[in-house]
Order: C-alpha cells, then sequence, then structure tokens
C-alpha cells in the first residue's frame, strides 16, 4: 500500500471546516491534525482558533504554533499570550519562546510595554533567543520593571546579546532585591572575563541564597577565573551540599592544587553527590598530591563514586 501526502486525505480546507464545527472537541482535534500538516498553510487557520470561545481550544491553538516559525506566526502568539485565560496565555509564552526566526521579533517588541506583567514577561522571554540587537534598550529599561518575573526575563534577554556595555546593569542586578534576580544575573555575567565581573562574582559567594551562591560558584569555574580559586576555598564549608558540589567542580576546572587537601576530605562526606564530585575534581587536577584521598575510595559503596576514583586515578601521572 503507498500513501498519499497528508492533504489526499484530509486537505487544509477539510480541517479548516472542522474549526467550524459546533462540537469544541472536534475544534480541537482540527487544530492538532493542522500541527501535524507542517504545512505553512496551516498557520493563519491555528491563529483562527485563538479566537474560539472555548478555552481548550485556544490552548490547543496556542500550543500547536510552537510547531512553526516566523512573523507570521509571532503575530498569532501574541494574541495568545494576553488572552484572558491563564493556562492560554502560558502556552502562548511557552510557544514564543521556540521562536528562533529574527523577523518574529517585530510583532513582539510592543507587548514588553504592556500593564499586564505577565505579558511583559512572556514578550521578553519570547524575544531572548531571537538575538536582536534593538532588543537591548527594550530590555535594559524592563531591568527597572517593578515586577521580579519581568526583571528575570529581561536579563535573559540582555544576557544572551552578550554585550560588555551592559556590565553595570548586570552588576546592579546581582544585587536584587529577589534572588531569582539575582541568581539570573550572576548567570548572565558569564559571558564577560573582566575584572568587575569576577568580583561580582565573588561577592555573590556570600549571598543570603544558596542557588545564588550555587550559580556563582559554577561560572566562576566556567569562566576560568583564576583569581577566584581562593574565595572558592574560603567559600568550600558552604552548609548547603548543592553549593559545595559546585565549588569542588570549579576548583577542578580551575586545576587548583591547592585545594586537594579540602576536597579529598569530602571524600568521606555521608552524601554520594559530594564524594562523586570530589573524586571527579580530584581527577581534573590530577597532581600526584591527589592520590593518596583517592585510593581509600576505589571501592566505596556507590558505584558512580567507584568510577570517579578510578578514572581520577588513571589521569594521575
Amino acid at each position: 500500500m503507498t500513501f498519499e501526502p497528508f492533504e489526499a486525505f484530509c486537505d487544509l480546507d477539510d480541517l479548516a471546516e472542522k474549526l467550524r464545527d459546533a462540537d469544541p472537541g472536534v475544534r480541537r482535534v482540527a487544530v492538532m491534525d493542522l500541527a501535524d500538516t507542517a504545512e505553512p498553510g496551516a498557520v493563519a487557520l491555528i491563529g483562527s482558533a485563538l479566537h474560539d470561545g472555548v478555552p481548550e481550544v485556544r490552548l490547543q491553538a496556542a500550543i500547536a504554533l510552537g510547531e512553526f516559525d516566523g512573523r507570521d506566526c509571532a503575530q498569532m502568539l501574541v494574541v495568545g499570550l494576553v488572552d484572558a485565560d491563564h493556562r492560554v496565555a502560558r502556552a502562548a509564552a511557552d510557544s514564543l519562546a521556540e521562536l528562533k526566526d529574527p523577523a518574529a521579533a517585530d510583532p513582539i517588541f510592543p507587548l514588553i510595554a504592556h500593564a499586564a506583567p505577565a505579558v511583559r514577561a512572556g514578550a521578553l522571554r519570547g524575544i531572548k533567543e531571537l538575538r536582536r540587537p534593538d532588543a537591548l534598550p527594550l530590555a535594559l529599561r524592563a531591568l527597572d520593571d517593578a515586577d521580579p518575573q519581568v526583571r528575570v526575563e529581561a536579563l535573559g534577554v540582555v544576557g544572551y546579546l552578550k554585550v560588555e556595555e551592559t556590565l553595570p546593569a548586570l552588576i546592579a542586578a546581582s544585587r536584587d532585591a529577589h534572588a531569582e534576580v539575582r541568581r539570573t544575573a550572576v548567570g548572565a555575567l558569564g559571558f564577560s572575563r573582566s575584572a568587575h565581573a569576577a568580583e561580582a562574582l565573588i561577592r555573590a559567594l556570600s549571598d543570603s541564597d544558596w542557588s545564588v551562591r550555587a550559580a556563582a560558584a559554577e561560572i566562576l569555574g566556567k569562566g576560568r577565573f583564576a583569581r577566584a580559586v581562593a574565595p572558592l576555598m574560603a567559600a568550600f564549608e558552604d552548609p548547603e551540599w548543592q553549593v559545595q558540589v559546585k565549588i569542588m567542580r570549579s576548583l577542578g576546572q580551575l586545576k587548583a592544587a591547592e585545594a586537594v587537601p579540602l576536597i579529598g576530605r569530602s571524600l568521606e562526606a555521608e552524601i554520594s553527590n559530594l564524594r562523586k564530585e570530589a573524586a571527579a575534581a580530584l581527577g581534573e587536577i590530577a597532581v600526584p598530591a591527589c592520590r593518596p584521598y583517592l585510593e581509600g575510595f576505589v571501592d566505596d559503596p556507590d558505584p558512580d563514586v567507584r568510577k570517579n576514583v578510578r578514572w581520577a586515578l588513571g589521569r594521575i601521572e
């Protein structure tokens, strides 16, 4: 048996007719079928379902548009983003975030000034990965928004553009009153190798929120900030094991031989994730001083720890 293209058994005209069916279940299924066609002509039909009187149909339309791209798709999704039903608006925001065509930003830009914080946040989230340089002034202004989620999404836009001149704004955001904003700002600082960025990241190692401290520790290692070794060692006894994991990983990435005794002691920790990370960090540093710490744990009860210990020993000359 041979199969004809989708249109042979259910073309766009048929599906358009089903969108007018009295049964909302039929209309919802028609939206799903339209998405499955992957036809450019389906975008306008799916977009029309965003005006359906039944929220579940609109929700399906907002989800379905995530399978498409381009300015026309974005124009449809901005309708969903301002929907009165929060599920529809959230799905539209999710689909906006999937867009890749830079031209899709044009219909989204005006919503950054919308009265509703959720709409402003969704709009900023939608333009983040489009990397439009003209989005930068809008995002920088949004860093002063009264709503913390809007500030978080604005930081996402600024961070993706990776412009050194935005460092003062990012550093200021790393002192924000809300932990999620601070954590996002710390992550956004990762593109810079400047002394000012390093200072802000080191300061964040003592933040009141553990997730901010963990993010700072991680970025310091990924950025290969050599000056961070001493501050990371000073923060080693953080009360949260998740932060300790990030610190050890970064000390390993920085090849911090002076941290070997600190890391080696973590092989005795009760939490297996700490032991596993300690072994991995010692393997990254891979100096002879690591060997005595590792040799006592080749038979650790946790298989992941044993694997890392043996890998690490194999790296030491």
